[in-house]
């Protein structure tokens, strides 16, 4: 199908004119036979230059060049070189901006050149190459005004595709967070009563006082362990988990926590942290602070955060131990300095940790700062924005202002050269009130009814000059010509207006307002199509004006409401596929909250009672027991979170798929109603290696997944090293997300995919390339 729309249009297109070199079809003087030899060599150089439009533009453009002055040189006046249009368009659509102005500029110039050889300097050069210059400014405009379209919906393929992988590892995602969680929650406390009741164990004898504090120490923070337990619980139960309060102020209490336990703390850090990087400093800062309590105990540490570009910059450091720790081996759950990495990549930045010189540890986390105040785009950055997503606005209203200035002066090339000299005047007041006229048209997407307006108002400058002039009545005519620029602001409106169903009157003032312009031109100038205009035609002239141009305005009014309606579509479409991938990862996270909730340890809360009615007591060995037996369910839960993250939702890891899974794949599709069938294997997947196994099943498992009811085929072939999947039926996966992840893929893996818009998909794949598996899709979301 792809090949079909590569050459369809050019073999369509040399048909047309190789007809014009039939006796009696296309101009009086034929080509004689060397002539004729050079044109048909010109056209065969066109159509395969055009052929290959979509893959290289520039070098087809190229094509048609030469063809067109081959052409042009042979046969003067019948070779037509449509196929410069046509080439020029696809390298609008398919380059950047800078690359289409010089095609433009290329193409003009060598027009231009080949005129004025052949037919020298003469009047009528300067109206040909106007006419030259606006259609191809026009097409150029046409063709950046698809390329934007293009770029939009691939834009919004890859957001489909970025939100649809985040649905994938939402609950892996939310599941890790809420492991952090509870490692900071209850290891913080934990830890920390082990620590500190160890430690009057330890000194009872000398320092019998010490045993009292750390009993008081364990009944206090037992108790804002069972409340922040069950805070946590309610937080995995209610969608509106986060917390507001200010994080500087969270951090200082945290601190100030840390100090209370005899631990030597300096902080320097700023009073207004905010957003996800302060919540990753606040749970870096606890983690890190955890640790060395945990392995150095008595050691000074010092926390520092400070901003620069952007940026913000945590320290944490602490100094090497007074003693070395003892009864420290099974407090961890020996994911610490994982989980601080894991932190600080969830907000966007990245920790190191290690030892320092001095045998003390440092952490360091530089996270982008969100609250910091942005910095002014460097000058001209939004102009040039601006101008790279509007060319396609200045390109149309250039040619509106070209083409009518064009015809009035090829309409002019018969007049006598002395008629020429005198309506030279009016000739440039003619042209620069068609100017005038199509100026608003640069401003058609931003404010259309403005336009619109603009344009019926600049209109009656024509009839007020040839008034104050006075234009000459074989010069005002062609103000006439203006009524184009109507017919653009007409679509503007309708493409561009808000709301579609107001934009009805349009059509109707346009037709009116430009028959009424018209009109008034012939009542001033007296004259109209070289018949004098009396009384009784200031009523009939605009009446039979608006006539005849109402059918051309509501069909162009139309022409806008259905692009539009297209656009709108295809918008809604991405917004609902894309707001359906965020409500179902929320679903996948808060399902994982609830599991969580419903199934948290009670061996946790119950060790954690048991801490604190054994503080309550005084026996100071039963709480180190208990603490360390809560410390065990903790890691024991955190252990099975790990592992659930590590094997996916559901369960452990089953082997991976491979290519001969593929007659599974396709006999559980057709069990489910859909006509599935393969060919080719096993033969075209025999000694593959385990990657590419892999690759090929996850490219047509999505293919086959991206939601197609009707009947599908797969082919596998092998030659010469190279696999080839064809894929048919698959209209939903040639387009949108899914072919976007496609493309990635099999780009990583240096293998080539075409999709064709009938629904065909045919990859191929080195058979040693290791690219990445293809996620699945889920159908749901582009149903």
């Amino acid at each position: 199908m792809e090949t079909i729309r590569n050459w369809l249009l050019p073999l369509l297109l040399a048909a047309g004119q190789g007809v014009l070199l039939w006796p009696g079809v296309g101009p009086d003087d034929p080509p004689g036979p060397p002539a004729l030899l050079a044109v048909l060599c010109a056209l065969a150089v066109e159509t395969v230059a055009l052929g290959r439009r979509r893959t290289a533009p520039v070098r087809a453009l190229a094509g048609t060049l030469a063809a067109l002055v081959v052409g042009g040189l042979a046969w003067p006046d019948g070779y037509p070189g449509c196929g410069t249009l046509i080439a020029l368009y696809s390298v609008a659509v398919r380059c950047p901006v800078p690359v289409t102005v010089r095609a433009v500029a290329a193409v003009v110039g060598v027009e231009w050149a080949g005129a004025a050889v052949q037919e020298g300097a003469r009047p009528a050069l300067l109206s040909d190459m106007a006419l030259s210059l606006g259609g191809y400014v026009l097409c150029a405009g046409l063709g950046e005004g698809r390329r934007q379209w293009l770029a939009g919906r691939l834009t919004a393929a890859r957001r489909l595709a970025g939100a649809e992988q985040a649905r994938r590892l939402a609950g892996d995602r939310e599941r890790r967070r809420l492991a952090r969680e509870l490692h900071d929650v209850s290891a913080h406390h934990l830890t920390s009563v082990v620590v500190t009741v160890d430690a009057a164990r330890r000194l009872r004898d000398g320092r019998p006082h010490l045993a009292a504090e750390a009993l008081s120490f364990a009944e206090r923070t037992g108790t804002e362990t069972l409340t922040a337990l069950q805070r946590l619980v309610g937080l995995l139960r209610d969608t509106d988990h986060r917390e507001h309060r200010p994080m500087s102020g969270r951090i200082e209490e945290l601190l100030a926590g840390f100090g209370r336990l005899g631990r030597p703390v300096t902080a320097r850090i700023p009073d207004d942290l905010a957003g996800p990087a302060a919540e990753a400093v606040h749970g870096i800062v606890r983690e890190a602070l955890t640790n060395a309590l945990r392995y150095a105990p008595g050691a000074a540490a010092r926390v520092v955060v400070r901003r620069a570009d952007g940026l913000l910059e945590l320290t944490v450091e602490n100094a090497p131990p007074r003693t070395a720790p003892q009864g420290t081996g099974g407090l961890g759950a020996g994911r610490g300095v994982t989980g601080m990495r894991e932190r600080a990549a969830s907000a966007g930045g990245e920790l190191t940790a290690g030892p320092t010189p001095e045998g003390g540890w440092l952490v360091r986390a530089t996270l982008p700062d969100e609250a910091a105040p942005r910095r002014p785009d460097p000058p001209g950055w939004r102009r040039d924005v601006l101008r790279e997503q509007r060319l396609a606005d200045p390109a149309l209203a250039l040619a509106a202002m070209i083409l009518p200035v064009a015809c009035t002066l090829a309409l002019s090339e018969d007049w006598p050269a002395a008629a020429r000299r005198a309506a030279l005047p009016g000739l440039l007041v003619v042209c620069g009130l068609l100017v005038l006229h199509a100026l608003p048209l640069l401003w058609r997407r931003r404010a259309p009814w403005a336009v619109f307006l603009t344009v019926l108002a600049t209109a009656w400058l024509s009839p007020a000059a040839v008034v104050a002039v006075p234009l000459p009545s074989q010069v005002a005519q062609f103000l006439a010509c203006g009524t184009l620029v109507e017919v653009l602001a007409v679509y503007a409106v309708a493409a561009y207006g808000r709301g579609p169903s107001r934009t009805w009157p349009a059509p109707a003032a346009g037709s009116f307002g430009a028959a009424c312009a018209v009109a008034a031109v012939s009542c001033a100038d007296g004259v109209a199509a070289g018949e004098p205009v009396g009384a009784a035609d200031l009523v009939l002239l605009p009446f039979a004006l608006t006539v005849l141009l109402a059918p051309l305005f509501a069909a162009v009014w139309g022409a806008g409401l259905l692009v539009r309606r297209r656009r709108l579509r295809a918008l809604a479409f991405d917004d609902f596929a894309f707001a359906s991938s965020l409500w179902q990862a929320d679903r996948a996270a808060e399902a994982e909250r609830r599991r969580l909730a419903a199934t948290l340890s009670d061996a946790v809360l119950t060790h954690t009672r048991e801490l604190v009615g054994a503080a309550r007591r005084g026996d100071l060995e039963e709480v180190a027991g208990t603490a360390r037996a809560a410390l065990a369910a903790m890691r024991e839960m955190l252990r099975g979170l790990g592992d659930a993250a590590d094997e996916g939702p559901g369960g452990p890891l089953a082997p991976s798929p491979s290519a001969a899974d593929l007659g599974a794949l396709c006999g559980a599709l057709r069990a489910a109603g859909r006509d599935v069938r393969l060919r080719g294997l096993p033969e075209a997947a025999r000694e593959l290696p385990p990657s590419v196994q892999v690759s090929v099943y996850r490219i047509v498992e999505a293919a086959l997944g991206a939601g197609d009811p009707g009947p599908a085929r797969v082919t596998l072939r092998r030659r010469r090293g190279t696999l080839r999947i064809t894929v048919t039926g698959v209209r939903l996966a040639v387009a949108g997300p899914v072919a976007e992840r496609l493309r990635v893929q099999v780009a990583a893996g240096e293998g080539r995919i075409v999709c064709e818009p009938a629904g065909t998909l045919r990859v191929s794949l080195p058979a040693g390339a290791v690219p990445a598996p293809v996620q699945e899709v889920s159908p749901s979301t582009y149903a």
